[in-house]
């Protein structure tokens, strides 16, 4: 078997080396993002948006890595083990790192130490208030008390706080200068995946030395410390920013990158394939219009040029607002009454078929992108290999089908909108229930999705259920639409910060400051005792399983419990995966890939083409990448 496979990997990448053979790779790679994607916060302990995370994991190395097929590989650490099945985890560093100025010119050492500055910095409530807090307080011995410690201190005293206090309490030491040491709560198998994401990120505590907490709590690309693959250049908001590559980057060597990054900030795809069509960018994620076009015109261009993308980590859902206000500061009766219903939620759960949002990602195969669970494919497995999502779908009763969207069952919603309706004008409830949905004032693209979504409820639902209403924010959904609660459902998306399914689900109990959905849902404000006692069950049994320390399978079929109780109750409606469409000059099989952490934006041993991959070649970098893990 192997030499079969050996011999079908061989093929594969004879057939890709002679397909691309002729042109040339890129060295100055030109990127985009669209405006509601550009990075706001340089300092990586206090975002938890990929649009910040994505950027600022070129700029500083985590202790490990993932490799283009997500193995868990070493970065600013060269080994990594445990004595004592997971109580205490040790990580060696390597020789010669530094940091340096977004210049490049050299600043300090890096030492093991700096990982102790990063720590005490996410834990530190002054520091970082409570963003990125819920791993190492739920893995980490002290983490918690030192959180809980720091918070009841005044700012002043606790944002002059050095390392004594911190490591006194947690249980994290340095015995050396290239070692660290994590003592873990509990026997964590699963603690090396959390390596690779930003919490435990280093900070030099030179760098404090040198523009104290204030200025780093406010860092910008140029007063930011890096010792990573590339340091940022040139920042312009809302426009471009640059990535070069650092001269003293210490595994330059091992390490293919480019000279410089070029990422341009546009208002849409649709800009950015303009943009493409010129050739100042070098990929392009296809809209709806886009795609259509290309694909039923055979003389069209770029026909054959149309490839599918991987699919990224992100799990894209509907949070339900349950505790909801209006404009002027007054509770929405009227929404929080009929949300707070088990039978509108299953309504809205079971009544819409989503394929035509779908389609608004991947107009050819809109089924390749539903999504049933909240979790994603990957963060874990039970010990036959099942994928952990596999188990929630079965506690759903739920299968996918390339055919038919399946959770659309509409003689059972309809018994749901009916029983709604009854329940819900007995408490004074009016119909049909306001739904209010906010997107950015100048972003087409979310004017154009939203106005699928209200079609869809029309035509599955009726108007006489529910009307949507659609809203604008200027430049901040967080500061201008989740904290005044203004939005009836909101659209987030999230990826996992570590290999396990607690990551996923504790976003969404009651009692944790740092759960980040919780102010989404608002489940901790809500006076509907009915809903009150659901999430304090949900809450529970999340607890119960993480208690499940000796027993993999046991902790994954007790968290598939909980994540089914979520969704049949209809807290949180998944929506979509994404798979889309693409033209590129890079191919997506050489990139990083993990279903967790903040690694997959890293731009290192990317392998582009100066001309644009036709679709046969894109198939046959595809075979090469599946023939490559089928050996492993």
């Amino acid at each position: 078997m192997k030499k079969l496979l050996s011999l079908v990997l061989a093929i594969a990448m004879l057939l890709s080396m002679a397909a691309t053979a002729s042109a040339a790779e890129i060295t100055n790679l030109n990127s985009y993002v669209t405006s509601n994607q550009e990075m706001a916060i340089f300092n990586i302990f206090y975002s938890q948006s990929l649009t910040d995370l994505d950027p600022l994991s070129n700029c500083l190395d985590s202790l490990l890595t993932n490799d283009n097929h997500s193995v868990l590989t070493g970065c600013a650490a060269k080994e990594w083990y445990t004595t004592d099945n997971g109580k205490s985890w040790t990580f060696v560093l390597n020789d010669g790192m530094t940091w340096y100025d977004y210049t490049g010119a050299v600043k300090a050492d890096v030492v093991a130490e700096d990982w102790l500055w990063g720590l005490e910095w996410v834990l530190n409530f002054a520091k970082n208030e409570a963003v990125n807090t819920s791993m190492p307080i739920e893995m980490i011995e002290g983490a918690a008390e030192y959180y809980e410690y720091t918070k009841n201190l005044d700012t002043e005293t606790a944002m002059g706080l050095g390392l004594e206090k911190f490591k006194e309490m947690v249980g994290v030491s340095t015995p050396d200068d290239k070692t660290i040491v994590y003592t873990c709560k509990t026997e964590l198998a699963y603690f090396p995946t959390l390596a690779t994401y930003c919490c435990l990120y280093p900070l030099s505590g030179k760098l404090l030395e040198e523009i104290g907490a204030d200025g780093y709590k406010a860092v910008t690309y140029d007063t930011l410390w890096y010792n990573g693959p590339y340091t940022i250049t040139s920042f312009v908001e809302n426009n471009e920013k640059v990535f070069t590559a650092a001269p003293n980057y210490w595994n330059a060597a091992n390490v293919k990158r480019f000279d410089t990054v070029t990422v341009k900030c546009v208002e849409s795809d649709d800009m950015a394939y303009q943009l493409f069509q010129t050739g100042e960018i070098d990929h392009v994620k296809l809209t709806e219009s886009n795609l259509h076009s290309l694909y039923n015109n055979e003389g069209s261009e770029f026909h054959n040029n149309l490839v599918v993308g991987r699919p990224d980590k992100y799990s894209y859902f509907m949070v339900l607002n349950l505790d909801k206000y209006l404009p002027d500061g007054t509770p929405d009766v009227n929404w929080n009454t009929a949300i707070n219903n088990a039978n509108f939620r299953k309504a809205l759960m079971y009544g819409l078929d989503w394929t035509p949002y779908l389609s608004r990602y991947n107009a050819i195969d809109p089924l390749s992108c539903q999504n049933f669970t909240y979790t994603t494919r990957g963060v874990a497995a039970m010990s036959d290999g099942r994928d952990y999502v596999d188990l929630v779908l079965e506690n759903l009763g739920l299968t996918y089908s390339n055919e038919t969207y399946n959770r659309y069952q509409p003689e059972i919603a309809k018994q749901y909108k009916d029983k709604a309706i009854e329940e819900l004008t007995a408490l004074g409830v009016t119909f049909p229930v306001q739904l209010d949905y906010y997107v950015k004032g100048d972003n087409q693209t979310q004017h154009d999705t939203i106005a699928v979504l209200s079609q869809m409820i029309a035509d599955n639902l009726g108007n006489d259920f529910i009307k949507v209403n659609v809203e604008t924010y200027v430049s901040s959904s967080t500061k201008e639409v989740v904290n005044p609660k203004l939005g009836s459902m909101l659209a987030p998306a999230w990826g996992a910060d570590y290999g396990d399914p607690l990551n996923f689900l504790t976003q969404m109990v009651t009692g944790n400051d740092n759960a980040f959905f919780a102010p989404y849902s608002n489940c901790n404000d809500v006076t509907n005792e009915e809903t009150k006692a659901f999430f304090d069950k949900f809450t529970a049994v999340v607890k119960e399983a993480e208690a499940i320390a000796d027993n993999t399978d046991a902790r994954y079929t007790k968290f598939a419990e909980a994540e089914a109780m979520l969704l049949s109750e209809a807290y949180v409606i998944p929506t979509y995966l994404d798979v889309t469409w693409h033209l590129t000059c890079i191919n997506d099989y050489s990139k990083i890939y993990a279903a967790y952490g903040n690694q997959s934006g890293r731009y290192v041993n990317w392998e582009t083409n100066s001309d644009i991959y036709t679709t046969a070649e894109y198939a046959e970098l595809k075979a090469a990448f599946e023939a490559a893990a089928q050996a492993e």
